[in-house]
């Protein structure tokens, strides 16, 4: 524990959906609700707004529309999310070298260690600078905590938010964690939190005056003196710059659930495109394959097969999930399938079965495609949030003639040759609805196309600042 306040949390406010209400003027100051949009969606993250009705991350999509049927629900965009995280982050590295990424959008920094605070005073002038830093660069706001520890500095950025900033000098501690519910201590969830309920401590003080020996008794030795622990603030872990990443994965839930065999392993295959991109642009090659099935009751099953080196190889990847699919009954149905790699390196090894591979034609698994929605969108570090990503008009293979109607997904960008720039507000019926709006303009006007107009097509994310809008743009 530190004798001053200079382990920083930063907490970006509602991240997702600040980032669409800033790239959307028209959604400013609205209920906006960013997640699976299918039948089996999660959300994501809700606005402030969209709260006050009830709506919170990781419930069902569907719940929300009942609670808040006049908010506007939007697919994630996580290529912008992690372009506006990139510059957050490189913001908190010129505080310090010692940044501790959590997600996108929440870091611990060590002031100390880069030498810009020692005490309350200077501690406390550096979060708001950086405050008004990060405001300025990507035009949301953050809460910050400062404490001597990093429990503290979490619970305190929790208590400043939205917009705020709040630091808890050492030797207060237990004065202001007391009256707290023990579900603000880091590893009390639902189930420990209703347990400890039962026994009649709902507090962190109550924890505290149960003492050690009691917490022990009720939740094992582990878990009992740890949380006897942080009841007294009593946090010692150091802020770690690099966290070393464990695995690699992707996952898609399916509003029907699939039947066809060949189009589960067509979904399988995609699935391991997809795991092998995010595997390359994370630097790293892998050994071992899993595959995971959720049937139709909700069963979930898990298969894997361990590779003789490390491979980034698209083909051995999607064989190997092919292989293992192969010993998988799923008679009644699938409602999600995921493909990762475990065992990490940051290298690769020459693999005689990925040169056979090579040596034969390979049939293309074809474009991504919104074939599903996926059951959520965890925090990076959580449920892999690559699930949610997919494009937004993407052709099938074979010419215009094959392709399918075109979709549009509700808050996927968008391009007219003559209106420019806009997202896609709705479709349905051979329509889509888009507004023609920008970071930093006015809101804009809605106009409605034929979903296959030539002269609308999908585009990249503008960035959230920048530019000044040409004048006479809507």
């Amino acid at each position: 524990m530190r004798a001053a306040p200079t382990i920083l949390h930063l907490d970006m406010d509602a991240f997702y959906a600040s980032v669409e209400q800033a790239s959307k003027p028209s959604l400013r100051g609205k209920a906006v609700i960013v997640g699976g949009l299918g039948p089996r969606g999660v959300v994501a993250t809700a606005s402030y707004e969209a709260r006050r009705f009830g709506v919170h991350s990781a419930m069902p999509t569907a719940q929300a529309r009942r609670l808040c049927p006049n908010g506007a629900y939007l697919i994630p965009r996580f290529s912008l999310y992690r372009q506006v995280s990139d510059v957050v982050m490189a913001l908190l590295r010129e505080l310090s070298p010692l940044v501790e990424p959590l997600s996108l959008d929440e870091a611990f920094v060590d002031l100390e260690a880069g030498g810009i605070a020692f005490d309350s005073q200077t501690a406390r002038v550096t979060g708001e600078r950086l405050r008004a830093d990060i405001r300025a660069a990507t035009g949301l706001s953050g809460s910050v905590g400062l404490a001597g520890s990093k429990m503290l500095a979490k619970v305190a950025s929790e208590e400043a938010k939205p917009a705020g900033l709040l630091l808890i000098e050492p030797g207060t501690e237990r004065e202001l964690l007391a009256p707290m519910s023990v579900r603000t201590l880091p590893g009390v969830g639902p189930a420990t939190g209703e347990h400890l309920r039962r026994a009649g401590i709902t507090t962190v003080g109550d924890l505290a005056e149960a003492g050690e020996d009691e917490l022990v008794r009720m939740l094992g030795r582990s878990h009992g003196v740890g949380l006897y622990r942080m009841a007294l603030g009593i946090d010692d872990r150091p802020v770690v710059a690099e966290r070393d990443a464990k695995s690699v994965s992707v996952e898609d839930t399916f509003d029907v659930d699939l039947h066809d065999r060949v189009r589960i392993r067509t979904e399988v295959q995609r699935l391991a495109d997809r795991c092998v991109q995010r595997l390359r642009g994370s630097g790293h090659s892998g050994r071992t394959i899993v595959l995971k099935v959720r049937r139709y009751d909700f069963s979930t099953l898990t298969r894997s097969e361990t590779l003789r080196g490390p491979t980034d190889d698209p083909a051995v990847v999607r064989e190997a999930a092919a292989r293992l699919l192969e010993g998988v009954d799923t008679t009644g149905g699938v409602r999600l399938l995921g493909v990762g790699v475990t065992g990490l390196a940051d290298y690769t090894q020459e693999d005689l079965f990925a040169q056979s591979l090579a040596a034969e034609p390979q049939e293309e698994a074809g474009e991504v495609r919104e074939a599903a929605e996926p059951d959520g969108a965890a925090e990076p570090g959580g449920a892999p949030v690559a699930a949610l990503e997919g494009l937004a008009g993407a052709e099938a293979p074979g010419g215009p003639e094959a392709a399918p109607e075109r979709r549009w997904t509700a808050g996927s960008d968008v391009r007219h040759a003559v209106y420019g720039p806009g997202w896609v507000q709705g479709s349905g019926v051979g329509r889509v609805t888009v507004r023609f709006e920008q970071p930093g303009s006015e809101p804009g006007r809605v106009r409605t196309f034929r979903v296959d107009d030539p002269e609308l097509e999908p585009t990249d994310p503008l960035p959230l600042v920048g530019e000044e809008p040409p004048a006479g743009t809507p």
